[in-house]
């Protein structure tokens, strides 16, 4: 990013390292402060709005820009009427002071509601900041833009308040950002100057609001590299190094989707530098390249000559939706533990240790929206008193192993969540406000993105006892166990469900193996791994059954969840 400042599709871009504001006079000075109170204004204009029109009368002239930038310099220094007595030039704006405040008020929560992202680029020289203490950076420019909007309204009232709040008006987020040496292979040259990101600091609670609720559709596979014909500017580009259970994953993602590239650091452990420099990864996800497609374009291409498994989806309004980033890196993930002779598993995984320390490990398998989740905070809620730790392992996507004369090992992908709010208990996402990523949070599908584990504790892979369907559609005992592989392999290649609303599908629907994300594109290879691992899972004792949770089914939404939970919780107390 070579400019200092960039505005975007509702997205800002600061670049410290081009420049760095850090006191008032160079805040007004700035020609970020410049675009944003000029957008403003068109945007004001465009509307119509009756504080427009006053500004507009009140100075009557074409600079009307430049001219509020030349009166908040004054007010830095002097009161409104101190103004007025020097230049009667502003004595109609000034003079009344609540339409004033109304205006400033009004371009600060403009500002506000923009997502604010700072970035320092490191080894590179500027006028601006590098190898600074980036969370001190952040915290004295939000001070200093605080700072400025205190000072004006003071100001203009000539009074201060009673009441300070304390309004994150900075950044929501800032990057590092660094290069690294370019080693992919041929067909990725367009990639190789786009940057790293090395750290984020967050300031949560992040809320975006993403023009997509859902996801649509599957990812298809490609038989030539989707980057050959595409268009990348990669000033305008970043890199997320994200470590997907044991892969190293370079996640590039195009600016204007920046709120969906931040929340990858609550989803996927950042890979340090010294973990990806000089190195080639298993994986690489372009995230929203702009090509001669008209439709959405979300595929999969199997760099064989590179031994990379390359993803690809265009740039469209219909994939501002943080499924898309994070289902296609999961199902690169997937594709290549296929390959592998791993079986990927679509649920969650817990690890339990009871207050006389026993250990159970529970696998529940289930698409979207069939109670996987719901279900283990159910249980930990309502096991409190017999569980003293649950430790998330996957809350999404998983892989079971092979491990010889021991049982198949369950390891994670993810060291996040990410969760409907509408199925969760009420309050439990206000407990989690502090350190959480919402998504539309005010509409239905709207999305929590948490961690929830450590990286060493996803990888370390634990024994599975219990291997569960997620069954959200049907009346039934809450807990029921297979006799046999071809009963158990039947119910879960099946994957029936009731669809929830977190995708387009709508009634009872049914996906191979519950998993649309690697075993659909690959469901020969699937057809030859499922019955080796069911008949492994009877072998060593796993007890394998399905657990009806009934979420699909309306007015069970919660009943549904914590039934099936209470008859869990019984079944481990009598392992």
């Amino acid at each position: 990013m070579k400019k200092e400042f960039s505005l975007s599709n509702g997205k800002v871009m600061i670049n410290f390292t081009a420049k760095y504001c850090n006191t008032e006079e160079s805040l007004l000075d700035s020609k970020g402060f410049e675009i944003i109170l000029s957008e403003y204004l068109d945007d004001r204009k465009s509307n119509k709005s009756n504080i427009y029109k006053y500004i507009n009368k009140c100075l009557n002239q074409d600079e009307i820009c430049l001219e509020l930038i030349k009166i908040f310099k004054f007010l830095i220094v002097l009161k409104a009427d101190e103004i007025i007595k020097i230049d009667l030039r502003y004595k109609r704006l000034l003079e009344d002071k609540d339409k004033f405040i109304g205006f400033v008020e009004d371009l600060y929560n403009f500002w506000r509601k923009l997502e604010r992202y700072t970035i320092v680029e490191n080894k590179k020289m500027g006028e601006g900041l590098q190898n600074v203490n980036f969370i001190d950076a952040n915290n004295e420019f939000s001070k200093l833009i605080l700072d400025v909007y205190r000072k004006v309204e003071e100001n203009v009232l000539g009074i201060k308040p009673n009441i300070y709040r304390q309004l994150p008006a900075g950044g929501n987020a800032g990057l590092i950002l660094n290069q690294t040496n370019f080693v992919y292979g041929k067909g990725y040259e367009c990639l190789c100057k786009i940057p790293f990101i090395q750290s984020i600091v967050l300031d949560t609670p992040f809320i975006t609001y993403p023009k997509k609720n859902t996801r649509d559709g599957i990812f298809k596979e490609s038989f030539e590299n989707p980057l050959k014909d595409c268009a990348i500017n990669t000033d305008h580009w970043f890199c997320y190094p994200a470590k997907v259970g044991t892969l190293l994953a370079y996640i590039y993602f195009h600016r204007d989707f920046m709120a969906h590239g931040v929340t990858l650091c609550n989803l996927f452990e950042m890979a340090k530098e010294e973990e990806y420099k000089d190195k080639k990864p298993d994986i690489i996800y372009v995230f929203g390249a702009k090509d001669e497609e008209k439709q959405m374009k979300t595929v999969f291409y199997d760099d064989v000559e590179n031994d990379i498994m390359t993803g690809y989806i265009n740039y469209h309004d219909d994939m501002d939706y943080f499924g898309y980033m994070k289902k296609m890196t999961l199902t690169l993930h997937n594709l290549i533990m296929i390959k592998m002779g791993n079986l990927p598993v679509h649920g969650a995984m817990v690890n339990i240790i009871t207050k006389d320390d026993k250990i159970f490990n529970i696998v529940i398998m289930g698409d979207s929206g069939a109670g996987k989740s719901e279900s283990l905070e159910a249980l930990r809620s309502l096991g409190s008193e017999y569980i003293s730790d649950m430790t998330i392992i996957f809350d999404d996507m998983g892989v079971v192993k092979l491990s010889g004369e021991s049982k198949p090992l369950g390891y994670g992908t993810e060291i996040g969540a990410f969760v409907r709010l509408d199925d969760l208990d009420t309050g439990y996402a206000f407990k989690q406000l502090d350190r959480s990523i919402f998504m539309n949070p005010d509409k239905i599908n709207a999305r929590l993105v948490m961690p929830v584990a450590s990286y060493n504790e996803i990888t370390k892979g634990e024994a599975i006892d219990l291997f569960l369907y997620a069954n959200n559609y049907e009346d039934g005992e809450a807990l029921e166990f297979f006799t046999n592989e071809e009963e158990a392999i039947k119910v879960f290649k099946e994957g029936t469900r009731m669809a929830k609303g977190t995708t387009t599908e709508k009634g009872l629907v049914t996906s191979y193996f519950s998993n649309p994300f690697g075993p659909v594109q690959k469901q020969q290879e699937m057809d030859e791994l499922i019955p080796i691992f069911f008949k492994e899972f009877f072998k060593k004792g796993i007890r394998v059954g399905q657990l009806r949770t009934k979420l699909g089914m309306a007015g069970n939404e919660k009943k549904g969840p914590r039934e099936a939970s209470l008859r869990l919780l019984e079944e481990i107390k009598s392992l």
